[in-house]
């Protein structure tokens, strides 16, 4: 197998380290690894933000995204010929025309809006998660200390970030991989299937929460091995 490197994109209410279970699964394997900072200040912005990464490296990349990860991944990556695969874990496969909050509302069993705290800053308004929610709606297979510290380190999100909508799909081109969360509360189950099937991705249930990069990283690393060794070998 040729090995690509691996490029994970966090999404909303988290950060590069919600991955570290996931980065030191993939190292042991023998992968090289980059979890970014996502911006999280619109699905443009974002996209182009990945996309510089993307487009400094050489060889295969296989991109992970979490959450609104996904929606920034399929942004940024159409178009890039080292990109083999692509893996959405618990995650947004955005049509063309489409924004993230619109999918996440489009099947019911989300409980995050009332979760929000708005937060004004100059030129737009932040979202973050009530500490005291964060672990019910977000983490709830997480345990209780880590959660905490979760919900202290969340990374807020714009609002017009998730109203913004997709200008490419580049699942349409790149084969997917989908880690579908049966006990999700920010994406229902049911919305990434919808998603899933739409994107003709191959799909792994999982009975875990939003949170599943922290609670269940390998299972997250092993996708991510299965969707390397389909596309690179």
């Amino acid at each position: 197998m040729t090995t690509p490197t691996v490029v994970l994109v966090h999404g909303a209410f988290a950060e590069s380290a919600s991955w570290n279970g996931v980065v030191a699964d993939l190292k042991r394997r023998g992968y090289p690894v980059i979890a970014i900072a996502n911006p999280l200040r619109g699905l443009r912005e974002d996209a182009a933000y990945l996309r510089s990464l993307l487009d400094s490296l050489t060889g295969p990349i296989v991109i992970a995204g979490h959450s609104y990860g996904g929606s920034v991944l399929s942004e940024a990556a159409d178009g890039v010929p080292g990109v083999k695969a692509l893996v959405y874990i618990a995650s947004f496969h955005l049509e063309v025309g489409e924004s993230t909050g619109e999918l996440a509302a489009k099947f019911p069993g989300g409980e995050l809006g009332p979760a929000l705290n708005p937060v004004p800053f100059p030129g737009g308004t932040d979202l973050y998660i009530q500490q005291d929610e964060f672990r019910r709606v977000f983490a709830g297979d997480v345990a209780p200390e880590v959660a905490e510290l979760m919900a202290a380190t969340q990374r807020p999100i714009t609002a017009s970030a998730l109203e913004d909508k997709a200008t490419k799909a580049a699942w349409k081109t790149i084969p997917s991989w989908t880690m579908i969360t049966l006990q999700d509360l920010n994406i229902p189950a049911e919305a990434m299937r919808y998603m899933a099937k739409r994107a003709g991705s191959t799909t792994v249930e999982i009975d875990a929460s939003h949170a599943v990069t922290v609670s269940h990283p390998n299972a997250v690393a092993d996708l991510i091995d299965t969707a390397a060794r389909a596309t690179t070998s």
